[in-house]
């Protein structure tokens, strides 16, 4: 008898967590769109013509940081040269991490210049529908 009631118990238990995670797991997993939300009823062109300064200074920023020499932090250079202080000293795992850290940060470049050359575009745009505008 005690060991029956000892299984119900349990079983009672166990369906009484699951039920509550599972209910939460099911509240967290995907939210409800907010009323207030509402789709796109542009390309955003305004604000990206007024942020364009911004975001280019940002990209040069960046470019310049990447491609300093070994002194200036966050560029390939640095991080070149501490692949290779890391292989020196025979620390494998350390230069393997970093080797894959310095394939991401190489790659960084051609897409930030790539970024930079469509903003300069974007740029162009602007300023003729800005003079185009105010005509």
């Amino acid at each position: 008898m005690r060991t029956r009631n000892l299984a119900i118990t349990s079983v009672a238990a166990c369906t009484a967590l699951l039920g509550i995670a599972g209910t939460a797991a099911a509240t967290g997993s995907t939210p409800a769109p907010s009323p207030s939300a509402k789709s796109p009823t542009g390309d955003g062109a305004k604000s990206l013509c007024k942020r364009a300064p911004k975001i280019d200074k940002r990209l040069t920023k960046a470019l310049h940081r990447l491609q300093g020499n070994a002194e200036v932090r966050g560029s390939v250079a640095r991080l070149k040269k501490r692949v290779a202080n890391a292989k020196a000293a025979g620390h494998n795992e350390i230069e393997t991490f970093l080797s894959h850290k310095l394939a991401h940060r190489k790659s960084l470049v051609p897409t930030l210049q790539q970024r930079q050359k469509d903003l300069a575009k974007v740029a162009a745009w602007c300023r003729t529908q800005h003079n185009s505008a105010s005509s």
